[in-house]
Formats: C-alpha cells, structure tokens, sequence
C-alpha cells in the first residue's frame, strides 16, 4: 500500500477525451508538458529611470505530449486529429476536454487533472529504420486554455 508521505509512482495513469470512449484512443504510453508558467512584463520606474520592476502578467501553458505506439485503424481520436490539423478553416475548430488521472495501485485516482479547450497542434510518427526494430510511435501536441489540478480525497 503506498504510504501517505511517499511519492506516487508516474507509470500508472489514465487518460481520457470528452465524447470520445474507446479504449484504444485513450492508450498513451507517455503524457509530458504538464507545466504552467507565470509570464512577467518589465516596467521602468518614472522619474530616476534606475530601477526595472517584474509585474505578473498572464499564465502561459506548455502543449501537452502524448506518445503512443502507431495505431493503424481508425478511431474517433484519429478523425478528430486529422479534422483538426487538416482543416481549411471553413469551419471552426472543435475543442474538447481532456481527462488524466494518476493512480494508485489498486487502480484509484491519486490526482486529476482537467484540461480545458484542448486541440490538436500537431502530430507526428517517429522515424522508419531498416536496421532498427523498434516500435512505431506516434506523438499527438495539443494545445489548451488551461489546466485544473485536483487531488482526490481517500
């Protein structure tokens, strides 16, 4: 049983798309870019022009990296990727929330994590090698307003 002072463990997790529920769509073997970062502006001091001041400005969010092996038939979260990057802009994009919970042994939610107005930036397949047998793996960025951590009480 994991001790409540003890540091979960990062391999254990599950994520999830709004409107989308298969199995298969959700099975990401890494998620990265969990980050927030607090942007500053600089503001000169009146008068004595001596001093430079750091003021907050607005919150800047890194894409969040999800990496899996190539799935090869289609799926609802491939439809929306290519809907998304391919489009013409004719039509507005689509945004949907996404879901990542880290577990905890028994397969409970530790933490949660919310990310809202999520969409595709940008998706890519790694490199075909010949002398090399390693899987194929794809890497879906998208990008999003924000992010909401929740801890989940026992």
């Amino acid at each position: 049983m994991l001790d409540k002072g003890y540091p979960p463990v990062g391999f254990y997790f599950s994520l999830s798309f709004e409107a989308i529920r298969t199995t298969a769509d959700a099975a990401f073997q890494e998620v990265s870019g969990l980050s927030v970062e607090r942007e500053t502006e600089t503001i000169g001091e009146g008068g004595q022009n001596l001093y430079k001041y750091q003021v907050p400005a607005v919150a800047k969010y890194s894409n969040l990296v999800l990496k899996r092996g190539l799935l090869i038939e289609g799926s609802a979260l491939a439809a929306w990727v290519r809907t998304t990057i391919g489009s013409d802009l004719s039509e507005p994009i689509v945004p949907k929330q996404v879901f990542l919970s880290l577990l905890n042994e028994q397969g409970g939610p530790l933490a949660f994590w919310s990310f809202e107005q999520a969409w595709p930036v940008k998706w890519s397949v790694s490199d075909f090698k010949a002398d090399d047998s390693a899987i194929v793996i794809e890497t879906l960025e998208l990008t999003y307003t924000r992010f909401q951590q929740q801890r989940v009480s026992k």
